[in-house]
């Protein structure tokens, strides 16, 4: 029996194929945490490239690499989703995680992606999704509060809060063949919490210029602790937030 936690992104990756030896791309990569991911899993028989228009992502990016004869070295690439330069050639698999909520035209921009995807290549996509969420038995006040700021952010900054329920027809009107879909819940308990103090803090800027909320009413410097004490005295579960992943493969013609 094993008490170690399934990561929902490595076991999408894994499910959906991605393996020693493939040529990979990871769209809207950040500072790398999937960039990384799929180094390993693709060995240092395989490649990958990570691309993304934050020039300060992508340097912390490179100052992650470790020299390591287990994976492959990433190359990063300062990039916007829709202008990838026909250089970068094709790849065996494209990833994107929370990248697709944030696309004007989401067919559109994955009939341009699978331009670069080869024949039977795959496309993977994660994306968190609120149509389901917040939901919980007792009231969680500042936890769906603190929910709200995040949500009323991105939806300000014009993404879709319900990408998740929506990949099957972006996917299938982009004319790829769909071969899964799934989702999973993040369950916060009384003793184990999700990282949503940390995700206000690191988003604080953007929330306050959006005029969401302000700095007295956020209060980050008691803020996670206040989330605990919540779960703490209510002794029930809180789920903030669902995750979907996706993928599906480009025909052979």
């Amino acid at each position: 029996m094993t008490t170690a936690k399934r990561d929902f992104t490595l076991q999408l990756l894994t499910d959906a194929g991605i393996s020693a030896g493939m040529r990979v791309l990871d769209v809207g990569c950040g500072s790398g945490d999937v960039t990384f991911m799929l180094s390993k899993l693709i060995t240092d028989t395989g490649e990958v490239i990570g691309i993304d228009h934050d020039r300060n992502a992508l340097n912390i990016a490179n100052e992650r690499k470790v020299t390591s004869s287990k994976q492959a070295q990433p190359t990063f690439i300062q990039s916007g989703l829709l202008d990838l330069p026909e250089s970068v050639g094709t790849f065996d698999a494209i990833v994107g995680r929370r990248v697709l909520m944030y696309q004007a035209d989401t067919v559109a921009a994955v009939i341009k992606l699978a331009k670069h995807l080869r024949p039977d290549g795959v496309m993977i996509f994660q994306e968190h999704d609120t149509t389901m969420a917040p939901a919980s038995v007792d009231s969680f006040e500042l936890h769906r509060k603190a929910q709200s700021w995040i949500q009323q952010m991105i939806a300000l900054e014009g993404a879709d809060l319900h990408i998740g329920f929506n990949l099957h027809s972006i996917l299938t009107n982009a004319g790829l063949n769909v071969e899964s879909v799934r989702a999973e819940c993040i369950v916060q308990t009384p003793d184990v919490a999700y990282n949503l103090g940390y995700i206000v803090k690191a988003c604080l800027p953007r929330i306050i210029a959006l005029g969401v909320a302000t700095p007295e009413e956020i209060d980050i410097g008691t803020l996670h602790q206040r989330l605990d004490d919540e779960r703490n005295a209510s002794k029930s579960i809180y789920i903030g937030d669902v995750i979907f992943g996706a993928w599906a493969r480009k025909p052979v013609i």
